[in-house]
């Protein structure tokens, strides 16, 4: 077509967002542009500021007070307790996954530290069994990737076993990875202190595990300290694995890895908030289940999706001081961490990271070069953002634990054309289930917009249009804790 040059040559320059060429009146005497050469620096606009905080709709939040297991059991987290966790796993030098068993330094050193915190968390003065702690070994062998010799890596597992006979089956999980690296990730004896990443995390952890354990709670909880995250998520995919084979019911993981800064590299902080990275359909999922999703509008709905949602509602309904910045994609660009280890499997996991990471300070020997000071040093870690990042987890976990399973079977009923909306599913088992919430959004939207409760039943049809909506179910209990939203299939019986 004669006119596809002219409005390509008008688009060109609203597309790479230049203005357009001022018209010349004597194009023979134009100043040609001036072009800058390779060497010539490009003035570059300041960045944009970070998203803000992914504030649910209104009507997603409950209206009423939220059950106050949370805030009784979170009260408890101590910012000087954490400054203690942090500074100590820095201490031991390094905490690389190859590094040798020495007595205060090295991975083998560290793991034994948090054996004995972990331990002395646990407390038989509950109503359930106590906190346990185990170490999950495995054998490694050169990969040719970032394992040139025989090792051991252990993961570290303290376990909350839930209180409640139809629950206790689930399981909650929260981890941090306590290896570390330096500027070569193959170095298992320079200096890394990995106080941020990702002592920060384990530092969420072993918090979690002290506040949470004299704490009755429905489901069961899992803190987990992983080895060989920086030599590529090797112990979380080896215990995610072992837990897919065994079929082991897992309906949350809270990865923190790097939650421990909250100024950017501007000096800019954002203590108020933090980012959660979630995919949108796992790895797992079956070709019937991708084209499903495809047909319905529903790949942006996957158990991980929905699971950082959640946080989102959450974080709204206690007022937590830090509140997450959804976004939404598996991870960062260039990297990756444990969670993905189980969200590669299907299970519902996210992450939880600061919001301007700073990567003078990750990957780095500690050095000083001119007035750049490099390296993961527990200075950089401010302990009164952490608690804040650990109030947010715990407030997660202990909704997670004592809500009850999502509905099961959730679907929008299409064997007709009609103008309005069927939606079935199958109860939740526990015997605390009070009712249902059927929950919709606007397709284009990112989160549930609209909720109705449908007290005990497990069908509605609603006077909404199937094509223009996404749907899903929530369940809520006698003291008002909500599940996670299952989103909707389709079925046509």
């Amino acid at each position: 077509m004669p006119t596809r040059p002219l409005l390509l040559a008008c688009l060109l320059p609203l597309a790479c967002n230049a203005p357009a060429p001022e018209p010349s009146t004597n194009q023979a005497s134009a100043t040609p542009p001036h072009r800058p050469s390779p060497a010539e620096p490009i003035a570059i606009p300041p960045a944009d500021p970070p998203p803000a905080p992914s504030a649910p709709a209104p009507s997603i939040v409950p209206s009423t007070p939220p059950p106050p297991a949370a805030a009784r059991a979170l009260a408890a987290i101590s910012a000087e307790r954490l400054r203690d966790d942090v500074d100590a796993l820095a201490a031991f030098g390094t905490r690389h996954t190859l590094s040798a068993d020495a007595t205060d330094r090295g991975i083998a050193a560290a793991r034994r530290h948090l054996v004995r915190q972990f331990e002395d968390a646990s407390t038989t003065d509950r109503p359930g069994p106590p906190l346990t702690v185990a170490e999950e070994p495995f054998s490694l062998q050169p990969d040719g990737r970032r394992v040139d010799r025989p090792a051991t890596l252990v993961n570290v597992i303290a376990t909350l076993p839930g209180t409640m006979p139809e629950a206790m089956g689930r399981r909650i999980y929260v981890i941090g990875h306590y290896d570390s690296r330096a500027s070569d990730v193959m170095d298992p004896e320079a200096a890394a202190p990995g106080a941020n990443d990702d002592a920060s995390g384990v530092a969420v952890t072993l918090e979690l595990a002290r506040v949470l354990a004299p704490h009755p709670l429905d489901a069961t909880v899992v803190f987990m300290a992983t080895a060989g995250e920086e030599q590529g998520l090797l112990g979380a995919r080896l215990h995610a694995a072992a837990a897919h084979e065994t079929g082991a019911v897992i309906t949350g993981v809270l990865s923190n890895d790097i939650v421990g800064d909250p100024t950017g590299p501007d000096g800019e902080r954002h203590a108020d908030r933090i980012r959660v990275f979630s995919s949108g359909a796992p790895a797992s999922w079956t070709a019937e289940q991708l084209a499903q999703g495809r047909a319905t509008g529903a790949l942006d709905d996957g158990p991980a999706r929905q699971l950082a949602r959640y946080v989102a509602t959450i974080a709204a309904w206690e007022h937590t001081a830090v509140q997450p910045t959804l976004v939404f994609r598996p991870d960062r660009f260039l990297r990756g961490g444990d969670h993905l280890a189980f969200d590669e499997l299907g299970y519902p996991a996210i992450r939880f990271t600061e919001v301007a990471e700073n990567y003078d300070r990750q990957h780095q020997d500690p050095r000083v070069e001119g007035d750049r000071s490099l390296g993961d040093l527990p200075e950089h870690v401010d302990e009164h953002y952490l608690a804040e990042v650990a109030r947010l987890n715990g407030a997660v976990l202990v909704h997670l634990a004592n809500a009850p399973s999502a509905p099961t079977e959730p679907a929008v009923v299409a064997d007709a054309l009609s103008r309005d909306t069927t939606v079935r599913w199958a109860p939740a088992p526990e015997p605390d289930v009070a009712g249902y919430e059927v929950i919709w959004r606007a397709t284009t939207a990112p989160s549930w917009e609209h909720a109705r409760d449908v007290g005990t039943a497990t069908e509605i049809t609603l006077p909404l249009h199937k094509d223009d909506w996404i749907f899903g179910v929530r369940t809520y209990d006698r003291d008002g804790h909500r599940s996670p939203v299952a989103a909707c299939g389709i079925t046509k019986a």
